[in-house]
């Protein structure tokens, strides 16, 4: 089979690359280039090379900063500021990686498109990975459902222990089972913030609101703050910590509370992306990355919104962000949080 692999110069889909190769398949390597972080892609394309010479396998270099620029960058810049949380990985996978990328992949005849996600595949359904702490079927939640049919995932049944040991056991791949991880967004250096700063003044201070609207104390720019928080700006007379429960983008203002205040039961879902035909769903949903899945229902409307109820509340739900749902194992829907 003709795969294109996604290589990033990473251990995962150097492991990727080079299992499939084994396997017997005709591979073709790509590396994207996203962003222009200084210094970023000269090291990675010479791990690329590397790993492609040792392989024997072709390789591209596909330039797609404007797409990556118009479909992430610039909507994470400005959904900060719209004061909410944006989920930049969730939109690179559909529209980048399982988008353009694979749309280069078809061009060049092949008939999968291989990446290092730590996800399974079955039956056209986007499943946890065997490895939980690493599972990635959150951020691929967001993903076209026509093009699962071309992906494959070889480390969905391995764990990230597992594939750091199988390139320690190959002489030229020893290097990369031992490099620093990447960071979860490739384009943010040390914090978001200095993101935002190339784009507009962050450090503009502002009023902190309680639930009833007194004003409590200061801040120092609203764009410094997401839902949850509860350090950076002042609450006067405070004995017991206080969480950022709402931002006002238009008054620079933020709202604080104490953490019950930080509950919901409920919320809205815009862009609701069904793997599934449905119309109601009683199943569990994530509310992030790292949260636990909570026991919900789901009412889909016919502007393909949604309502969802919540079993049991949860904490910092914020605007922006991608709720996933899940039965048992199986991802089944997505959507952005309103």
């Amino acid at each position: 089979m003709k795969i294109l692999v996604a290589m990033s110069g990473g251990v995962d889909s150097t492991v990727t690359a080079y299992k499939l190769k084994n396997a017997g398949h005709e591979i073709i390597g790509c590396y994207m280039k996203l962003h222009g972080k200084p210094n970023y892609h000269e090291e990675n394309i010479k791990k690329v090379e590397k790993v492609a010479k040792f392989l024997d396998i072709p390789y591209h270099i596909l330039d797609l900063q404007e797409d990556f620029k118009d479909k992430v960058y610039m909507p994470f810049v400005n959904t900060y500021k719209e004061g909410k949380t944006p989920n930049p990985c969730a939109l690179c996978n559909r529209f980048i990686k399982l988008g353009k990328l694979l749309d280069f992949a078809k061009s060049l005849g092949c008939e999968k498109l291989a990446t290092g996600h730590y996800a399974r595949l079955e039956e056209g359904c986007i499943k946890t990975a065997f490895d939980e702490s690493k599972d990635q079927s959150y951020f691929l939640a967001s993903a076209d459902k026509e093009a699962l049919k071309y992906l494959i995932f070889p480390l969905g049944e391995m764990k990230k222990e597992d594939v750091k040991k199988f390139a320690l056991g190959i002489e030229v791949l020893k290097s990369f089972a031992t490099q620093k991880e990447s960071s979860e967004i490739c384009f943010v250096e040390d914090t978001y913030v200095q993101v935002l700063e190339q784009f507009m003044d962050t450090k503009i201070p502002g009023k902190v609101l309680d639930s009833k609207g007194n004003v409590v104390g200061k801040h120092e720019g609203y764009m410094h703050y997401t839902i949850g928080k509860r350090r950076g700006f002042e609450v006067k007379g405070a004995h017991e910590p206080h969480f950022v429960l709402k931002i006002n983008p238009k008054e620079n203002q933020i709202i604080v509370g104490k953490k019950e205040e930080l509950k919901t039961s409920e919320f809205n879902l815009k862009n609701i992306n069904l793997f599934i035909e449905a119309k109601e769903l009683d199943c569990e949903v994530k509310i992030r990355y790292r949260s636990k899945s909570t026991p919900c229902k789901v009412i889909i409307d016919e502007g393909k919104g949604a309502k969802i109820t919540l079993n049991e509340p949860v904490y910092g739900l914020a605007s922006g962000q991608m709720a996933v749902f899940y039965d048992r194992d199986r991802v089944i829907a997505s959507g952005f949080i309103e």
